[in-house]
């Protein structure tokens, strides 16, 4: 049964060197006055980089001689003791543990996923909705002998609640635009969120045509829904001028969805707001 919801150049040093060593190297002796002792003279200071410095050829040769051995030497490898290592504990200091990462969903002490708590909104009152009477009441529910399929969601934060929803979930049935709005009994959430299959059925309520287009090009149809079952209508109902009255500054239900997202047909309702409200209206489901 539909329902209706509340709608990303070389220098002359080198030269004079070149000219020496070539003569050498055709064999010619060496005559007595290549032989001769040279005279000795004080060795000139290198040059500190002055301007008029200059370098004996010998000198600069040797020196570009042993540039080129050291270019050609492979870069040695780096010594073991620079790596940096990490500091290892003491045995009187046990490293810390990391902490586990954080997870949006809670778990009990057993390792379980805690029980959520949500608000899902329904029209008591007959509507048409092209061409479907679209009301769904507390009752209705209550007489359904198999999964009723909560559908019609076209809100995507509505829907994103729905596929947040987990087996065992329990919510909250709340009778929307009518003479009393107001929360009126309990269901359960017995089967988690699949497709909408309404929103591509062009004869359905709520049919979408984005979705059909979607689905028929490839694409994800974008739409939800999840199985209820009936636990309890509440013998007190809980209308919305006292939920709100509750959700004024420093009451009970001063941060709840239903009050400060009114326009959402899926809201969630944290653990203390359904003790809470549970207790006011005499609820036993969960309990």
């Amino acid at each position: 049964m539909p329902k209706r919801k509340s709608t990303h150049g070389e220098s002359e040093s080198e030269q004079s060197t070149r000219r020496r060593s070539s003569r050498l190297s055709k064999g010619v002796e060496p005559t007595e006055e290549v032989m001769a002792p040279v005279k000795e003279e004080k060795p000139q200071a290198l040059s500190t980089g002055k301007k008029g410095g200059r370098k004996p050829a010998a000198v600069k040769e040797e020196e570009e001689n042993e540039e080129k051995k050291v270019e050609s030497q492979p870069p040695t490898k780096r010594s073991r003791t620079a790596k940096s290592t990490k500091p290892t504990p003491s045995p009187s200091q046990p490293p810390v543990a990391a902490k586990p990462p954080t997870t949006a969903t809670t778990t009990t002490t057993t390792g379980t996923p805690a029980r959520q708590y949500w608000l899902l909104k329904a029209e008591p009152l007959p509507r048409l909705e092209n061409g479907h009477d679209v009301h769904f009441s507390i009752d209705d529910l209550a007489a359904r002998t198999s999964p009723e399929p909560w559908d019609g969601i076209r809100n995507y934060s509505a829907r994103n609640n729905l596929r947040s929803m987990r087996v065992g979930d329990l919510a909250f049935f709340y009778h929307s635009n009518c003479a009393n709005p107001g929360i009126v009994g309990v269901m359960e959430i017995v089967r988690e969120a699949e497709e909408d299959w309404t929103a591509v059925d062009p004869k359905a309520a709520y049919f979408d045509p984005k979705a059909k287009k979607a689905k028929e090009e490839g694409k994800e149809n974008p739409w939800s829904l999840v199985h209820v079952e009936f636990r309890e209508k509440f013998e007190r109902e809980l209308g919305l001028k006292e939920l709100r009255e509750w959700g004024k500054g420093g009451g009970p239900l001063e941060g709840m969805e239903l009050l400060r997202l009114g326009r959402l047909s899926v809201s969630r309702v944290g653990e203390g707001e359904w003790e809470f409200l549970m207790d006011k209206a005499g609820g036993r489901t969960g309990r």
